[in-house]
C-alpha cells in the first residue's frame, strides 16, 4: 500500500476517478436493490448516481488535458487511510437506515479526500477542480434531503412505510413468531410430563432446559436452511435462523425456569402462569402483525397449547 502523501498529482487524479466510479456503482446498486420495495428512495439514489457520473467526467477531462489518455488503475485499497467497505453484494439485504448511514459515510470520506488532495495540488486547474468537488461533496447530504422532499411525496412515503412494515413482518416477525410458538407449545409436554412423573423440580428443569435448547438449535438450522431469501425476500438465512432459534429456546425456557424453585406445587403454579403469559403474547403478535382476528388467534393458540399441556400431564401421571 502507498501513503497518501507519496501520491503524485497524476496519481491523485487517477485515484479520484476510481473513487467516483466506485461511488457511482454503489449508488446504482442501492437504487436497484430498493427499486422493488422503495421506488421513491431508489430514484433519490439514481439522481445521486448521475451526480457522481458528472464528477467522474470532469475529472477525466482534466486528466486528459494534463496527462494524456491513459489513466492508471489506482484503487482505494491501494492507499492507506481509506475505510474498508464490504461489497454490497456480500452484504444484502441492507435495511434502509443502513443504506442511508453508509451513504453519509461515503460522502464524508470522499470530501476529506478532495480537501487533502487540493491542499497538496500544485497545479491551479487541478486544485480548483478538487476544491469544487470537495464543496459539492459537502452539500451532498443536503442535496439528498432535497431529493427526498422532491421525490418522496406523501403518498410515496406511505407506500414505502407499508413496504417497510411488510419486510419487517416477513424477515423478523414471522421467523420470531414461528420460533416462539414452537418453543412455548412443543416443550410443554416434556416439561410437565417430567414434572408430574418425578415430582422433582430439578429433573423437570433439566428436561425443560434440554428440550428448549435442543428445539432452538433444531429450529434455527431448519429456518436457515429452508431458503436463502433471494426469491422469497425473507432476508439473510443466518439472521432468520438466529431469530427463530433464539425465540424457540426463549419460549421453552420461560416455563422451565420456575422449576429452579424447590417447592413443586408452587413452581408448577408459576410455570402454568408463565405459559398463559406466553400464549397471550403469541396471540397479541399474531393479531398485531399477522392481522389475525383476536378471538380467532386466541382460540388457535389456546387450543394447541391446551392439547400439548394435557398430553404432558397425562403422560407424566401414567
Amino acid at each position: 500500500m502507498r501513503d497518501f502523501d507519496s501520491l503524485s498529482q497524476k496519481e491523485i487524479l487517477a485515484l479520484a476517478v476510481s473513487l467516483e466510479e466506485e461511488d457511482e456503482r454503489i449508488y446504482s446498486d442501492f437504487s436497484e436493490s430498493l427499486r422493488e420495495n422503495f421506488p421513491g428512495t431508489a430514484q433519490v439514489f439514481e439522481e445521486m448516481r448521475q451526480e457522481e457520473i458528472g464528477h467522474r467526467r470532469r475529472l477525466i477531462e482534466l486528466y486528459k488535458q494534463k496527462f494524456g489518455e491513459h489513466i492508471p488503475l489506482i484503487r482505494r485499497q491501494d492507499v492507506r487511510g481509506f475505510v474498508h467497505r464490504k461489497p454490497i453484494w456480500l452484504n444484502t439485504p441492507l435495511r434502509l437506515e443502513q443504506i442511508r448511514a453508509q451513504v453519509s459515510t461515503m460522502e464524508v470520506e470522499t470530501r476529506r479526500y478532495y480537501e487533502r488532495a487540493a491542499a497538496r495540488a500544485q497545479d491551479a486547474g487541478i486544485r480548483q477542480l478538487l476544491d469544487d468537488l470537495a464543496a459539492e461533496e459537502a452539500t451532498h447530504v443536503q442535496r439528498a434531503a432535497e431529493l427526498e422532499k422532491t421525490e418522496l411525496k406523501p403518498e410515496v412515503r406511505e407506500e414505502e412505510d407499508k413496504a417497510k412494515r411488510r419486510l419487517f413482518v416477513l424477515q423478523i416477525v414471522q421467523p420470531g413468531l414461528a420460533g416462539l410458538m414452537d418453543g412455548s407449545v412443543s416443550t410443554l409436554a416434556p416439561v410437565f410430563a417430567a414434572a408430574f412423573a418425578t415430582k422433582n423440580t430439578w429433573d423437570a428443569f433439566a428436561v425443560g432446559l434440554a428440550a428448549s435448547l435442543g428445539a432452538g438449535i433444531s429450529m434455527g438450522f431448519a429456518e436457515a436452511l429452508s431458503d436463502d431469501g433471494s426469491l422469497t425476500g425473507r432476508g439473510t438465512p443466518w439472521i432468520r435462523g438466529l431469530i427463530t432459534g433464539s425465540m424457540t429456546a426463549l419460549g421453552g425456557i420461560g416455563h422451565t425456569l420456575p422449576y429452579l424453585m424447590h417447592n413443586f406445587n408452587f413452581a408448577t403454579t408459576v410455570a402454568i402462569l408463565v405459559v398463559i403469559i406466553e400464549l397471550a403474547v403469541i396471540t397479541w403478535v399474531r393479531h398485531r402483525f399477522m392481522d389475525t382476528p383476536p378471538l380467532s388467534a386466541a382460540m388457535q393458540v389456546a387450543l394447541g397449547g391446551a392439547l400439548v399441556f394435557i398430553t404432558g400431564i397425562l403422560i407424566g401421571n401414567a
